[in-house]
């Protein structure tokens, strides 16, 4: 007998049908013996719409009033899951995070959890009961209700097996499982048996939507086991694990790739100590996120920045870099926001030479021109023009073998 947390997102809890749905797939983990302990999400769009009604009476409002109305999502989710589970047999409770509780600190729209006291819910499980959890909220030191911010719910669920022990932490949604690459782009891409904790969080800082980055984070934290499954599609999913001998065969596990890129490029500063600071500092006065930096030195003495931002940031940093070349002396600003980055990721990089070499000329073959590249120990990533972006992810998934099955480890 196994102690299973189930994370059911917004949706697989988007209708009465499918709240009976889950009620079932439940019910038959308990008929098998497993002890379990659920936690949902709101109906999917629910918290969006909860947020737009108190957003258009005030739209700057307190923070930890638009808490108080967001969590009520979960809370209509867990009453209604508990009352299927209880019509199909299964004795259930409901929770909402305080009452758990889920303690956390006071960042309103985007609280961390700092504790979680799990008694009641081992004692459900040791009494045959299924405690249903809302996920995405806890309370803070002052008794006010906060939530964890988007995706909040995988991290309750994780929180959850981390604090109880479970064996297995099950993210069940859309999809069956993590891909090699979006199906949507490359249809021979295939579902991964296993990857692990530190390759999903490269996939999912590069913008594979498949899991909530804290999420991830929080499992390879306290070694959770993590399942990605589908509701609606009956398999295995895929198993999120620390890595092992058996893991060390794939080169490249999966590629992702973010639209959500600009490039911006200052160009013919004065090559001086500082000068990093200079530019860099300013944009991030502005709480605006950087990603890939490359600095060029030029035979004049001056030097070439290039970096990039979020494309929705793309506008702000411009004027913010045209006011520094001036200030600096820099010969103007340069910029694009049709671009993209497209990753390879995989723990085989670390023992295997010329990964690198081979993608830059699996898309040079493909007539696709690199504009940056940024490399960790398990990831290697370019900045390329935005209309490439599906020919150079088909290009790389062949390439690297991504389409052939490998035998189960």
């Amino acid at each position: 007998m196994a102690l299973i947390v189930q994370k059911y997102g917004g949706t697989s809890m988007g209708s009465v049908e499918r709240i009976e749905h889950v009620a079932g797939k439940v019910a038959s983990w308990r008929a098998k013996g497993h002890q379990v302990v659920v936690v949902v999400s709101a109906m999917s769009g629910e918290t969006d719409r909860l947020l737009k009604l108190a957003k258009s009476i005030a739209p700057r409002g307190n923070q930890r009033e638009f808490d108080q109305i967001a969590a009520t999502g979960e809370q209509v989710t867990i009453g209604l899951l508990a009352l299927a589970l209880e019509k199909a047999g299964v004795p259930a409770r409901s929770y909402t995070g305080w009452q758990v509780p889920i303690r956390t600190d006071s960042a309103y729209m985007k609280a961390r959890i700092q504790d979680i006291d799990a008694t009641r819910l081992r004692a459900d499980c040791e009494a045959g009961i299924v405690p249903v959890v809302a996920g995405f909220q806890g309370i803070d030191e002052t008794g006010s209700v906060t939530t964890l911010g988007r995706g909040g719910s995988d991290t309750t669920g994780v929180a959850l097996a981390a604090a109880l022990k479970a064996d297995e932490c099950q993210i069940y949604t859309d999809v069956d499982g993590v891909y090699t690459t979006d199906p949507r782009v490359e249809p021979k891409a295939r579902r991964l048996d296993k990857i692990t904790f530190e390759e999903m969080l490269e996939l999912a800082s590069l913008g594979s939507k498949v899991l909530q980055i804290r999420s991830v984070e929080f499992a390879g934290k306290y070694k959770v086991p993590l399942r990605v499954v589908s509701t609606f599609v009956d398999g295995p999913g895929t198993l999120i694990t620390l890595e092992d001998s058996t893991m060390e065969e794939p080169l490249i596990s999966g590629i992702a790739f973010n639209r959500d890129e600009a490039q911006l490029t200052v160009a013919g500063v004065p090559d001086r100590p500082g000068i990093a600071a200079a530019i860099l500092g300013p944009v991030g006065d502005a709480n605006i996120e950087i990603d890939m930096i490359v600095q060029n030195i030029g035979a004049d003495g001056t030097t070439d920045f290039t970096f990039t931002v979020h494309r929705n940031d793309y506008e702000r940093t411009q004027e913010i870099a045209r006011k520094l070349a001036s200030e600096l002396g820099a010969k103007g600003v340069k910029g694009a926001s049709d671009i993209v980055k497209v990753s390879l990721v995989g723990v085989g990089m670390r023992s295997h030479a010329g990964i690198a070499s081979k993608m830059f000329k699996a898309l040079a073959a493909a007539g696709i021109n690199i504009r940056m590249i940024s490399t960790s120990e398990i990831k290697i990533s370019v900045v390329i023009d935005e209309m490439y972006l599906e020919l150079a992810v088909r290009t790389l998934h062949k390439a690297f073998g991504l389409e052939e099955a490998r035998e189960p480890t």
